[in-house]
């Protein structure tokens, strides 16, 4: 399999240094380019065209989410991983929703640095434990004031189902397999579910899940 190539948006050298030294030691993997500047990261993005942009958030000229939305527009099949000293639920929304795939503190252990970034270029959403944890915190806080609604937007008690299956990272047959339905099925049940929320991708539906509370957390 092709290495993972890399784009590292950071403006502290010794963080770039210290990311460097992580990552070229990874068999499956290569830093294609290194910027310290949101528009740099832009223009190396579209001339390199990497399978993952490790984006730091607060840079000098741009901020992290101006750089990920304007990367994202230009190439669609990048995935950005925030890599951040910010924690806060406003900052890890922001981020996903200008684009990025996961969050990750600048305080996380390198394996969870590497294990994110192997996630989101195969497709999938990375949630650092504690951030995640607080997102929970939050919903459930949101529904026991009533500010929430636990009705899941008119889903079903199967597509929700469903839907939880596939933000935990399940393939069409291997929720088939646990429901004990067909493929089909499983596919008719995605579909009517993205048509009720209008969200277009497995990243929307795992940010909607995200939002309601719906994921497992370790730790």
């Amino acid at each position: 399999m092709p290495k993972i190539r890399l784009l590292m948006v950071d403006d502290h050298q010794i963080v770039r240094a210290g990311l460097r030294m992580l990552l070229q030691a990874q068999p499956d993997m290569e830093i294609v380019g290194e910027v310290d500047t949101g528009r740099a990261a832009i223009a190396q993005a579209k001339e390199l065209a990497p399978d993952v942009v490790l984006m730091d958030i607060s840079l000098p000229d741009m901020d992290g989410f101006e750089a990920t939305r304007q990367i994202k527009r230009a190439l669609p099949n990048t995935a950005i991983l925030a890599l951040t000293m910010h924690e806060s639920d406003e900052y890890f929304f922001r981020m996903l929703d200008a684009g990025a795939s996961g969050y990750v503190p600048k305080k996380a252990a390198p394996t969870d640095l590497v294990s994110a970034i192997r996630v989101v270029r195969d497709g999938g959403v990375f949630l650092y434990p504690s951030v995640a944890k607080a997102l929970v915190r939050d919903y459930m806080g949101r529904v026991a004031e009533g500010s929430e609604r636990e009705t899941f937007d008119g889903l079903t008690e199967r597509e929700q189902e469903v839907l939880k299956l596939i933000a935990d990272g399940l393939t069409n047959q291997e929720i088939a397999d646990k429901l004990t339905i067909s493929v089909k099925t499983v596919e008719r049940h995605r579909a009517n579910i993205m048509g009720k929320l209008n969200l277009h991708n497995r990243t929307e539906l795992v940010k909607y899940a995200i939002r309601k509370g719906m994921i497992d957390v370790e730790g």
